[in-house]
């Protein structure tokens, strides 16, 4: 961090000398991570999480402290947002999703997928990530944004499509066009799961479906989140082997393993690769 300081500023080097060397300083207040009683109900809960992942505040410094690399095993992950809540750091939107499937890995009745955004304003792309939560019925989300209303959603909604058209509609109010939306499967609440988390199960061209089509590709996913509830997770590696998972050493007779993708849907009959179009340095631009 202090490198990255002494790099963008004009007196970097020496600044950041001045600020490591006073003692004057005031302490820094760290959140602390919410605690609950058993009878504290699942909305409240949410609600507390989302309080402490505001506390930690958006990292508007223009470097990530912790490193989210999303093909990494959930315990792996998990392990990341350990480090958070002890540093305290600001974080971004990838950072607030693991952050928030950890602190809700110790309530079963709450669900946790993924949910992400493409959204487009004056010819760029800008993407965002937040947690969607099911439980009782009802659902919302977690997260944290520049926007005060493309991160937390209270749990009351009663679809995922109302969920997607509430985020919808709080992107049309920053004149943000949303193209795409990819939405992932339930995530494991077990801790030390060797699993990887599935991002997108399924990839929504709203610019190909109607509000209609729209409707039933999420029921449909909801339906597919249902199912895999009732399917068994692999087993987790045992408390010798956690500190050693990896890939075994081939011998030179065994058999290539061909790793299957799971499948995934879209709501387009063949995803088309999209040109990233040049930031224009000269015309101002929202970011969400």
């Amino acid at each position: 961090m202090w490198r990255h300081v002494a790099r963008i500023h004009s007196d970097g080097e020496a600044l950041g000398r001045a600020i490591r060397r006073a003692t004057d300083l005031p302490k820094i207040p760290v959140p602390s991570v919410p605690t609950y009683q058993p009878t504290t109900p699942i909305p409240q809960r949410l609600e507390a999480i989302q309080k402490y992942i505001r506390e930690l505040q958006y990292n508007h410094t223009g470097t990530q402290f912790f490193e989210i690399k999303k093909s990494r095993p959930l315990t792996a992950l998990m392990d990341i947002a350990k480090e958070m809540t002890r540093e305290a750091l600001p974080i971004k939107c990838l950072e607030a999703v693991i952050l928030g499937i950890y602190l809700t890995n110790s309530m079963p009745g709450v669900e946790r997928f993924p949910i992400s955004f493409q959204s487009q304003f004056s010819g760029n792309h800008f993407h965002h990530i937040v947690l969607g939560v099911h439980s009782g019925g009802r659902f919302g989300a977690l997260g944290i944004s520049r926007r005060e209303d493309l991160m937390f959603k209270p749990l009351e909604l009663r679809t995922l499509t109302d969920l997607v058209q509430d985020f919808e509609g709080a992107y049309r109010g920053y004149w943000h066009t949303l193209r795409k939306v990819r939405i992932g499967q339930y995530v494991s609440h077990d801790p030390h799961s060797v699993e990887q988390i599935e991002w997108k199960h399924s990839i929504l061209d709203l610019e190909k479906l109607t509000k209609e089509e729209l409707r039933k590709e999420l029921e449909r996913h909801t339906r597919d989140m249902r199912l895999k509830i009732g399917k068994p997770a692999p087993p987790s590696p045992t408390k010798d082997r956690r500190n050693s998972i990896g890939s075994p050493l081939r011998g030179p007779g065994s058999p290539v393993r061909r790793i299957s993708r799971t499948e995934r849907r879209s709501s387009g009959e063949k995803k088309s690769l999209e040109r990233k179009s040049s930031a224009d340095m000269n015309g101002y631009q929202i970011r969400v």
